[in-house]
């Protein structure tokens, strides 16, 4: 599945695009520029997506990912 798709399924199943998870994330304080903060681990966003949107764990890290500014 290309990385493209991982985000299409999780916008499908949350009603949530990118743009809002990157917002999500700013506003618990994890962005800085633009991009995941160096000292917020994975861990901690894959438990918050897991929790309030149930999304699957390779679902969740491509969340990660994006917010990371790797993909």
């Amino acid at each position: 599945m290309s990385f493209q798709a991982y985000l299409d399924n999780i916008q499908a199943k949350t009603g949530k695009s990118p743009a809002d998870f990157k917002s999500m994330a700013a506003e618990k304080g994890w962005m800085t520029g633009g991009r995941l903060r160096a000292e917020i681990k994975p861990g901690a966003v894959v438990a918050w997506l897991k929790e309030d949107f149930e999304l699957g764990h390779g679902h969740a890290m491509a969340i990660v990912a994006l917010l990371k500014g790797t993909k």
